[in-house]
């Protein structure tokens, strides 16, 4: 029995009123820390005595004026440009909040309302209990062995490792040491060199090309981690590979977006943290117990475009599927910098076969209009550069791209460089060329900052949908 727990059961047991206030104080905190934490599903309260043990023993030092972390760790926020928006965005609440009840008071100035209970319950002032010296020893241990009970450990595959260590440097951390290779016969060698026990583990690998490598790779990750005993694992997925497979167009086909979904949940993972999936219904593809973050990228590219001088800026989606996306985006600039003109517009193209577009027509106006195509993902660029060529054709000044996942196959970074495109924005889910980087149409946004201020908030346990206001 550990010291803690016998601390925890001798408080439950005792008759003293301290022992009863305390352990009666503690449970019902204990059960309101329960139900909103994340690591519930490891985590699980008892009844009776017990219930009450692990209650006085998580929580009942919080009466003395002490704070027990659950996970505790040096971790500093990154208050990256969304965090800040974040901030400002409540601070803007509050002071029209504030000058909305000053309004009220001085409109009802003639009627005053006197409560004495409400004036005497802010001079109560609430005395700790006092804890003996044997009780502030056992808090002091509690304490330290709560502190080191958790913390964060970062790693990451060989899908984009440069964007890993941006995202480390951003969060103040190091990398983790890992080793991730190959044995002579082409099988994936994993091997965490860093102590993970009772860690909160994040592995951040984009399933980008050589698909079925990086996942591999993942999928091993995910299995040395949950044997080396870490305490939570969530794995960051920048580029989610198989997400075009989501559904049956046609007879005996699989739904493999699907299927990897099965086979990370299967491995042992309790989050999700990914960049535009394809479709948002992959969030669903992930048990109830695997929540999925699906961050939206276009807010990087929101604050590139912003800066630009637009001359009657219309956003269009390249298909009807991305209309939602492209309206997100429209709404976005229009909030962030003021812009109200801003229009929206849609091509409805017809595939011949998968990659072959045989016809597109253009749904709304684009006359005398700086264009954006909004998009997740650009693969061989056939599809965008006559996209752009149907703008041209239609009277628009200037024709921008703009996807959060450059994959760029085959002929699609010279078929980007000779279109009638002004520039192209990607984001660096999947790692860089240097033939992309020769482009001079094509621009690489980072988005780790976005990706470094979400792990924080999941880890510290702040709203993610606060950066996406």
């Amino acid at each position: 029995m550990s010291v803690a727990t016998s601390f925890s059961r001798r408080l439950v047991l005792s008759k003293t009123p301290l022992s009863r206030a305390l352990v009666r104080q503690t449970s019902t905190r204990a059960a309101v820390v329960a139900a909103n934490d994340g690591s519930s599903s490891h985590h699980q309260w008892k009844s009776g005595a017990a219930f009450s043990a692990a209650a006085a023993t998580a929580m009942g030092f919080a009466a003395a004026g002490t704070a027990v972390a659950f996970c505790q760790t040096s971790l500093k926020d990154p208050m990256t440009v969304y965090a800040q928006h974040a901030v400002d965005l409540e601070q803007m609440e509050l002071i029209e909040q504030e000058q909305k009840t000053n309004s009220t008071n001085t409109s009802n100035n003639s009627i005053k309302a006197t409560s004495p209970a409400t004036e005497d319950a802010s001079k109560l002032v609430v005395t700790p209990p006092i804890l003996s010296v044997e009780e502030e020893k056992l808090e002091a241990a509690t304490r330290k062995a709560k502190k080191h009970a958790g913390g964060l450990k970062l790693f990451s595959g060989n899908g984009n490792m440069a964007l890993g260590l941006e995202i480390a440097k951003i969060l103040g951390v190091s990398l983790g040491k890992a080793t991730v290779g190959r044995f002579a016969d082409g099988e994936v060698n994993v091997q965490i060199h860093d102590n993970v026990r009772g860690k909160d583990v994040y592995i951040i690998q984009p399933t980008c090309p050589p698909v079925n490598d990086n996942i591999m790779e993942l999928l091993l990750m995910i299995s040395t981690c949950n044997r080396a005993s870490a305490r939570r694992i969530t794995v960051v997925i920048p580029y989610y590979g198989y997400a075009r497979q989501d559904r049956k167009m046609q007879a005996r086909v699989p739904i493999s977006a699907a299927d990897v979904a099965r086979l990370l949940e299967s491995m042992g993972i309790d989050r999700v943290i990914a960049v535009d999936l394809h479709c948002g219904q992959i969030q669903g593809f992930f048990g109830p117990r695997v929540p999925v973050d699906n961050l939206d990228g276009g807010m990087v590219g929101i604050d590139h475009f912003g800066n630009k001088d637009l001359h009657n800026p219309v956003v269009v989606s390249p298909d009807a599927g991305g209309v939602y996306r492209a309206k997100k985006f429209k709404e976005g600039l229009a909030h962030k910098y003021d812009m109200d003109d801003i229009g929206l517009a849609m091509i409805i193209k017809q595939r011949a076969r998968a990659g072959t577009v045989d016809q597109m027509d253009l749904v709304g106006d684009v006359n005398d209009c700086d264009c954006i195509i909004v998009d997740d993902m650009i693969d061989s660029a056939g599809t965008l550069c006559k996209a752009a060529e149907v703008l041209i054709a239609k009277g628009a000044r200037r024709v921008f791209a703009f996807a959060s996942h450059g994959l760029l196959s085959g002929p699609g970074n010279d078929r980007i460089a000779n279109s009638k495109m002004e520039e192209c924005v990607i984001l660096n889910t999947i790692p860089s060329t240097p033939q992309r980087a020769a482009n001079e149409k094509l621009t690489e946004l980072s988005v780790a900052p976005l990706l470094a201020q979400t792990i924080f908030n999941v880890h510290a346990r702040k709203s993610i949908s606060a950066l996406f206001k």
